[in-house]
């Protein structure tokens, strides 16, 4: 009995010896990108938060505590960079997720041909430089001979400086915002539309089901982890519309396109706020984090991890 004692206790010793050699190759293995991570994603995050308690500019670096927050708090130029931020945001996402799924469920049933053109063709923006896609819509918003203009012409209304008029140069960087976000949502609802069982379907038209009833009972909660993913990175990425925003307007006019990105860039490169800056860019993480939470709150509950 001893002897079959010593050998389970060897035996056992031998296999966490073993599982101790894979856990420290796994973590060799991963060491650099977790390195790369630490150096260019948590130093930043930490440093920033850091950095938004002091007066940081050029000449000087002090501690100032709260002070960068209040001057938040009473800044009107901030809070339109807040409020334009939250709106294109709120009229950006739910378009992307709507015609996303909309192109998706049109094309997820055609040949293999017409799929993959069709990715291909809304994809392009995503993978093309944002610099190019921007000096585009700029030829097509041109006040004088921009193609947009041209077409309104055509129906008898005054042509429009699109970028220039605080009326419509939100909503213009948005339009251009939403063609250059639909490219991946659709890419991955075609994939999830894919793994629908079509037995579900047949059954809920066999039974007589709208096709309004099948998509909000079948289709809907299957893509629900879809769906979650879409919608929070689609949320984090229109919140950080930068480059758009300066190629494009600089924040204008009368401060009608400017972001909090923007504005965190404007405090930062052009008036060497660093302090200030920071304490902006805490602030739309705390906006984004609780957004996130809350669609986490109320799309995760029906997604199984």
């Amino acid at each position: 009995m001893r002897m079959e004692g010593n050998k389970l206790l060897a035996t056992f010793r031998k296999a966490n010896r073993r599982n101790y050699r894979q856990w420290i190759t796994s973590y060799l293995f991963l060491l650099p990108a977790l390195l790369f991570f630490i150096m260019f994603v948590v130093y930043p995050m930490i440093r920033g938060v850091y950095m938004s308690f002091f007066d940081y500019n050029i000449t000087s670096f002090n501690f100032i505590g709260l002070e960068n927050y209040k001057t938040l708090f009473h800044d009107k130029t901030f809070h339109k960079s807040l409020i334009n931020t939250i709106v294109l945001v709120a009229v950006a996402v739910p378009i992307i997720i709507a015609f996303s799924i909309f192109i998706s469920m049109t094309i997820y049933k055609r040949s293999e041909f017409i799929r993959s053109l069709f990715r291909g063709i809304f994809y392009l923006p995503a993978v093309t430089s944002v610099v190019s896609v921007t000096v585009v819509w700029g030829w097509i918003y041109h006040p004088n001979y921009g193609v947009l203009n041209y077409i309104t012409d055509l129906f008898g209304f005054a042509p429009v400086s699109w970028l220039g008029d605080s009326r419509t140069a939100l909503m213009a960087i948005t339009l251009i915002l939403i063609t250059t976000s639909v490219g991946q949502p659709i890419i991955l609802y075609v994939a999830s539309l894919g793994n629908i069982p079509t037995t579900y379907i047949e059954a809920a038209q066999i039974d007589r089901a709208t096709p309004g009833q099948i998509f909000r009972k079948i289709i809907w909660p299957l893509l629900m982890p879809t769906n979650l993913y879409v919608i929070v990175i689609t949320t984090i990425n229109s919140f950080q519309i930068f480059a758009l925003i300066q190629l494009l307007t600089s924040g204008g006019p009368i401060h009608s396109t400017s972001t909090v990105m923007y504005s965190v860039y404007e405090q930062a490169f052009l008036l060497g706020n660093f302090g200030l800056a920071s304490s902006m860019g805490v602030v739309l993480a705390v906006v984004i984090g609780i957004i996130a939470i809350v669609q986490f709150k109320y799309l995760g509950s029906d997604v199984e991890y």
